[in-house]
This record gives structure tokens, sequence and C-alpha cells, in this order.
């Protein structure tokens, strides 16, 4: 890792034969999510300002509506509370849809926007120059799911899925539905994330099933918060007892208490390779990196991949699955 990176910081991006395992940054598309709380905020920022730091070029997109991304990138406080997500930019709304969202009902506008300009007019450089993008809300309240704000940010998803030489990350709430096949035709991955927790879990397995009738190619479980093996052993227990979901992969993050400290930045871990997740979190970019989904049926947002199940995964392939000893 690079021993001094500060926001704004330029250095170079190279996407040659040196990235892992010859991967493509356009092949890594990747879509975090789970129960509030469970961490996923922190592990997109972990994981875009890790690739940055091996010469990705990383944009990252915060589809949540507490919005908490920019804080966890590092982005100071008051340049992240100055962001307007694009659900509540209407100038742009209404240049691009034709429409001002909150006009009321029977409203006409652009269903297929144009909206190639979005990272280069919006997007912010974070720490270690990983570009952010926020979205905002994906339904406003009493909007129901056909209104501007709507077919804006899911023409940007469309778009943003066709940009090159670029890994691309959103960090979202639990359902992504409102995204419908967009995500399908564009993201790679599902990063499932859950705590040991029972109810954390059930958010958790309904998110992955959620990503598999959407075909996203590849659905991995990051179980989070991990305190000691035991917890890791009982969250599979549950995980089957629950149904077995297929994940492609599961990996374990232990629990950190300089986190918490450090909290709402992940900057503190970042600079610390020697924390414990370190290990654990190169273990999952290596899996997102070398894992190869069926790209004619992502490209069509069709078919499905078959998956081993969760067991299988657990035994048979090792190094995608982190333990706490």
């Amino acid at each position: 890792m690079c021993e001094s990176h500060q926001e704004g910081h330029e250095h170079d991006h190279h996407h040659g034969p040196e990235l892992a395992n010859n991967a493509r940054p356009e092949d890594f598309r990747v879509v975090v999510t789970g129960k509030g709380g469970v961490g996923k905020t922190s592990l997109t920022a972990l994981l875009a300002r890790s690739l940055a730091r091996q010469s990705w070029r990383v944009l990252a997109l915060d589809a949540d509506p507490q919005m908490n991304l920019p804080y966890a990138l590092g982005l100071p406080t008051e340049r992240a509370r100055a962001l307007v997500p694009l659900s509540e930019n209407a100038d742009y709304v209404e240049e691009k849809t034709g429409a001002r969202p909150g006009q009321g009902w029977g409203l006409f506008f652009r269903l297929n926007p144009d909206v190639d300009d979005v990272v280069e007019r919006f997007g912010v450089v974070a720490p270690d120059t990983v570009r952010l993008l926020v979205m905002g809300n994906t339904v406003q309240p009493a909007a129901g799911c056909l209104c501007p704000e709507n077919a804006l940010l899911a023409a940007v998803v469309n778009a943003i899925a066709l940009r090159q030489d670029e890994a691309i990350l959103m960090d979202t709430q639990a359902g992504f539905e409102h995204f419908g096949r967009a995500l399908a035709r564009g993201f790679r991955h599902a990063v499932v994330v859950t705590d040991t927790t029972f109810n954390g879990l059930q958010v958790a397995l309904h998110a992955a099933r959620l990503a598999s009738e959407l075909d996203i190619g590849g659905i991995h479980l990051v179980i989070n918060s991990v305190r000691e093996a035991a917890d890791f052993e009982r969250t599979l227990e549950r995980l089957q007892a629950a149904g077995d979901f297929p994940f492609d992969s599961i990996h374990s993050l232990p629990y950190d208490e300089s986190l918490r400290r450090c909290e709402p930045s992940i900057a503190p871990l970042i600079e610390d390779p020697t924390c414990t997740i370190a290990g654990p979190l190169e273990a999952l970019i290596g899996t997102l990196t070398r894992h190869r989904t069926d790209e004619a049926g992502m490209a069509a947002g069709q078919g499905s991949v078959r998956r081993p199940s969760t067991l299988q995964v657990y035994e048979k392939t090792e190094e995608t699955v982190s333990c706490v000893s």
C-alpha cells in the first residue's frame, strides 16, 4: 500500500498485467448491500480505497439514503455535508428528464435520459483519488416508483456500467429492487454483508435472493464483526437452517475495536496494514477479481449462473474464506 495518500493526491493508475490475475477494471462492478448497521458502508469504503492504492481507478456510488459513504471514505465533514444527491438535484433531473421532481401525478418525462456527463459534473474526488458520486434516495415518500428522479437514477446505473477502465462499487440499502434490471445489465457481483445476528442474516438472505432474481453473476456473503470462530460457525449453521443459499463465496471479517473508535472514516484502518481486517479484506478483493461469471448471460440481463452450495464453498475453497483463529 502507498504510505501517504492525501485527498486529491494524484498518482499513476495502471490497468495492465500488474492487476491481480489480469483482471480488467470494467469487470469489477460490485454492489454492496445488507441490513443497516452491519458495516456495509465501511466495507465499501475499505474496498474502494484499497483498490485505489493498488493502482485501480475507482468510482464509488452512494445509493444509500443515509448517505454515509462520503464520511467513511474520509471526505472532510464540511465537504460531505455540502454534497447534494442526484435525486434531490431538481435542476439536473429536469434538465435530463424534462420534468421537475415533486410536480405531481401525470408528468410526462423521458424514461431513458442521456446522463453520460453525470460523473464529470457531479463526481467529487475523495482520498486516494477515489471518485465519489452521491445518488441519494431511490424512492421519495408518496411519489411512487415511476417518477423523474427514479428514471434518472436508473439511467445513471446503466450509463455507469458502460464506463471503461474503472472499477465501480455501489453502496446501497438492503433492497435494490428499485433499480430493476439495470443492475443485472451492469453489475458483476453482489457483496451481501451481515453481522452474526439472526436479524442481520435474515436481511442478508433476502438481499441475496433479490440479487439472484436479477441474475447478478456472483453473490458473496461477508460475515462482519466476528469476535471468535464460534460466531462464524454459528452463523453458517443459521444459514444452512434457513435454506443454505448457494453463495459463491463466504468471508469473515473480524471485529476490530479501532473501526469503532475511528468512525465514520475508515482512514486510520487503511493507513495501518497491520490491522486485523487487512488480510481478510485482501482475500475478498482476490475473490472478486478472480471470480469469472457468465458474461454473455449478464450482457443480456438473463440466465443464471450455477453456484456451489454454501458448505462446498466453505470446505473446498479455503482461500475464499477468511476465518478468525
